[in-house]
């Protein structure tokens, strides 16, 4: 886990929420020189900010509502700091919790050296990134669907084609060996559902393959010579990974990719290279 260690005349720390938002600076000495309480919108900010904004940084949770807030602060040139927030959890965790506490704790963390770091996704490339987790998500649900199909025909030991085509459930289907026909609509609703999804998981794929921004062909050359990675899948790879080079180490990169914890020793502090 990376933390943020920069020195700044002034730290601000932001517990952000949808409609409201609870904003702490400490200067370098620990002392609070901001506590307010406002509308989580652009100018509010600004004009909290502005004594401060010559040596500021700004640091906020990673959770729902932290795009306008990045690239807000992007664009008025202030720097931002993403936490990331199982950590930040771990770290300032307590019994009395609060918006007001906790950003000012979020600020402590920044000033004391031990704000956790997620990664500030850019914005050019958010919108794509989050189609493709979006058309994960659904393929995800066409497959628990269509392993309910499977399961159904085997608990009444009726045979069904197996495979993994969009096609094959539907031709090993036979509502009619099914007696009760509450099974039959049932399996009936899963297969209406799987059609949809289908459909939608189509036009998805062929706007992403007509409009991604291949930021890295090389990389993505080298993604699709891995066995059972094609087009689509290799994509969602690259814009999950964006850049190898912004991890220090092998071992950042597998946990991040949640293949287990960071290693350590050599493989930890074994860098990544570009690709021939």
């Amino acid at each position: 886990m990376r933390f943020y260690r920069e020195q700044r005349r002034f730290y601000c720390g932001i517990d952000l929420h949808a409609s409201k938002m609870y904003v702490c600076i400490l200067d370098d000495q620990g002392n609070v020189v901001l506590h307010r309480n406002m509308r989580a919108e652009p100018d509010p900010l600004k004009r909290a900010l502005a004594p401060y904004r010559a040596s500021l940084v700004v640091g906020a949770e990673c959770m729902f509502s932290w795009y306008w807030l990045a690239d807000w602060c992007r664009a008025e040139g202030i720097e931002f700091v993403l936490g990331h927030a199982l950590y930040m959890k771990a770290i300032h965790g307590g019994k009395a919790k609060n918006d007001r506490i906790d950003s000012e704790k979020i600020a402590r963390l920044l000033r004391g050296g031990t704000f956790p770091l997620a990664h500030v996704y850019p914005k050019e490339m958010r919108g794509t990134r989050d189609l493709l987790r979006r058309r994960t998500l659904l393929v995800r649900r066409r497959a628990e669907l269509l392993a309910h199909v499977q399961n159904t025909h085997t608990q009444d030991n009726v045979p069904t084609t197996s495979g993994k085509g969009r096609d094959r459930v539907r031709e090993g289907i036979a509502m009619s060996a099914f007696e009760d026909t509450s099974v039959q609509v049932m399996l009936d609703a899963d297969i209406e559902v799987i059609k949809q999804l289908d459909e939608t998981i189509a036009r998805l794929e062929t706007h992403v393959l007509k409009h991604a921004k291949v930021h890295d062909p090389a990389r993505l050359h080298l993604l699709q010579t891995i066995t059972g990675v094609g087009k689509v899948l290799s994509l969602v790879m690259l814009y999950e990974i964006r850049d190898v080079n912004r991890f220090e180490n092998i071992g950042q990169f597998v946990s991040y990719a949640r293949l287990g914890q960071a290693p350590t020793g050599d493989l930890q502090k074994r860098r990544y290279t570009n690709p021939p």
